[in-house]
């Protein structure tokens, strides 16, 4: 599976370039993340743009994530979520467990206060 991983300040970028983050990839995908949280960081957005489809692997692999960096006193951002996907979040109440963010300069906003300007 494929996973852009870009960083900007403390936060790195997750972007799974998959159509289906399904039980053929989560294995891959989550392992890939968990090496990342063992070098240290603790502080992710994951943006699912080009993602249609999770099934409960999938969605089991962003959890369990999740639960590790919460551990660790990380956090993991979504955004750029498809209508479908969304509903999968709000039908299993991960949506209130997750912060979901429309578009990715909001969700790097909500990880950076620091940059963002005041009025």
């Amino acid at each position: 599976m494929d996973l852009e991983v870009k960083t900007e300040g403390s936060i790195v970028l997750l972007k799974p370039i998959t159509k289906n983050l399904d039980a053929s990839v989560s294995t891959d995908f989550k392992a890939k993340v968990m090496d990342l949280i063992n070098q240290g960081n603790t502080c992710f957005l994951l943006d699912l743009s080009q993602v249609d489809f999770i099934d409960s692997s999938g969605l089991g692999a962003i959890i369990s994530i999740l639960k590790n960096l919460s551990l660790n006193n990380g956090n993991i951002v979504i955004c750029e979520i498809k209508a479908p996907i969304l509903n999968l979040f709000k039908l299993t109440r991960m949506d209130q467990i997750f912060k979901i963010y429309p578009h990715q300069k909001e969700a790097v906003d909500f990880l950076m206060p620091e940059k963002t300007p005041h009025s």
